[in-house]
C-alpha cells in the first residue's frame, strides 16, 4: 500500500454474513470474483464488547426494527475461532487477504495468532487507548479508521504505535455515519492526514453508490474499504448501507479506471495524440504566389492546417530568407525552399 502501489480494496463483508458460515464463505467468493485485494470481518466476543443494557445506534435500530438490545443483536453476529480458520483458508485459496477488526485485547490477539497479515482499528476504538497500547506492542501492522475523530485523537493513536516502535501504519479518513452524506465527507481531510503523519492514506467509504470512492481515489487514496452483502434487502444492522455484488464489482471497476487516468504527473504529449497534432496543428504556408530569388516578408507568409510542415512557431526565422524556387501560394513551406 502507498504511493506508486495500485489502490487497496477492501470489500467489508463486516457481519453482513448473519453468523451464517455459509453466507460468510458466499461473501469472500463473491469479493474474490469482483477483483478485491481483501474482505474484511469483525471478532469480537460480546461479553467483553458491551454490556447487557448497552442501547443500539439509529441505523441499527432502522435496519432491525428495533427489536433487539445491541448484545443480543451483536451476539447472533459472533465468528467462532473455527470459522475464522475456515475463512482464512477460503481467502487464501482465492488469493484474496483476510482482514478482521477486532474490538478488544482477547480478540486482537486471536487474529494475531490466527497469523493474519494485519489489524483493522475500527473508528470506536481509536480512543480505546489501553487497547491501542496493547496491540501497538505486538509490531503487527494496522489500519486506522478514524471516524469521529478529531485531528487531536487521531495524533494521540498514531503516538502511541510510534512510541512503541510500531511505524506499520495506514490511516483511513471515514464519516461514521449509515449511510454517510457526501456533502459531509471531506475527502481533502485524507491529504491533511498524509502530509501530517507521511503514510498511506486511504477511506472507508459508508456513503451511497460508488461515485465518492472513485472521487477519493482520484484526490490519492491509497486503499478503498467499502461494506457490501450479497443483498441490501437481507436482515441485519448493514446491509442496507452496503453494495451487492455486481456494484462492487463495478467499484473496483471504476477505481481502477481513474487509476488508469491519473498518470505519473510528467506534462508531455500522449503517443494517441500525434495523429490529432498533425490535423489540429498550423505549418508556415506561403500566402500567395512567391516568384524565386525573393526576399521573405511577413506578408508572404501565414499560418494553416495540416500541421505537417514547417511549425507555425518557426515563422519568424523564415523572414529575411531568400526563395530558392516559385513557391504557389498555399503550398506548405520546406526548408530546402529557402536559402
Amino acid at each position: 500500500m502507498g504511493a506508486g502501489q495500485p489502490c487497496f480494496v477492501i470489500a467489508e463483508a463486516g457481519v453482513n454474513h448473519n453468523g451464517d458460515i455459509a453466507l460468510a464463505h458466499r461473501l469472500v467468493e463473491e469479493a474474490a470474483r469482483a477483483g478485491a485485494n481483501a474482505v474484511k470481518f469483525q471478532t469480537f466476543k460480546t461479553e467483553r464488547l458491551v454490556t447487557r443494557n448497552a442501547p443500539t445506534a439509529a441505523y441499527q435500530k432502522r435496519a432491525t426494527a428495533g427489536v433487539e438490545s445491541q448484545f443480543e443483536l451483536l451476539k447472533r453476529l459472533e465468528l467462532t475461532r473455527e470459522m475464522h480458520r475456515e475463512l482464512i483458508a477460503d481467502c487464501v485459496s482465492r488469493d484474496l487477504i483476510f482482514l478482521s477488526s477486532p474490538f478488544e485485547e482477547e480478540s486482537a490477539d486471536e487474529l494475531i495468532e490466527l497469523e493474519v497479515k494485519a489489524l483493522k482499528i475500527p473508528s470506536g476504538e481509536l480512543t480505546n487507548w489501553p487497547f491501542l497500547h496493547h496491540v501497538a506492542r505486538k509490531q503487527i501492522p494496522v489500519i486506522f479508521s478514524t471516524g469521529m475523530s478529531s485531528m487531536e485523537e487521531v495524533e494521540r493513536a498514531v503516538e502511541i504505535f510510534r512510541s512503541a516502535g510500531n511505524e506499520q501504519l495506514v490511516l483511513l479518513h471515514c464519516v461514521s455515519n449509515y449511510p454517510a452524506n457526501p456533502a459531509e465527507c471531506n475527502l481533502r481531510a485524507m491529504q491533511t492526514l498524509e502530509r501530517r503523519f507521511n503514510v498511506p492514506v486511504g477511506f472507508s467509504d459508508h456513503t451511497e453508490g460508488i461515485e465518492i470512492a472513485a472521487a477519493a481515489v482520484a484526490l490519492g487514496a491509497c486503499v478503498i474499504e467499502k461494506h457490501f452483502t450479497l443483498d441490501c434487502s437481507l436482515s441485519g444492522p448493514d446491509h442496507q448501507a452496503s453494495l451487492e455484488p455486481d456494484e462492487l464489482a463495478a467499484m473496483i471497476r471504476r477505481i481502477r479506471l481513474v487509476e488508469s487516468a491519473l498518470g505519473n504527473g510528467e506534462k508531455i504529449p500522449a503517443a494517441s495524440e500525434r495523429d490529432t497534432a498533425e490535423v489540429a496543428r498550423k505549418s508556415v504556408v506561403a500566402a500567395l504566389d512567391i516568384p524565386s530569388d525573393t526576399i521573405i516578408i511577413a506578408e508572404m507568409l501565414t499560418m494553416k492546417r495540416p500541421g505537417t510542415g514547417l511549425a507555425a512557431e518557426m515563422l519568424p526565422q523564415l523572414i529575411g530568407r531568400r526563395s530558392l524556387q516559385p513557391i504557389a501560394g498555399g503550398t506548405l513551406i520546406a526548408r530546402e525552399m529557402l536559402s
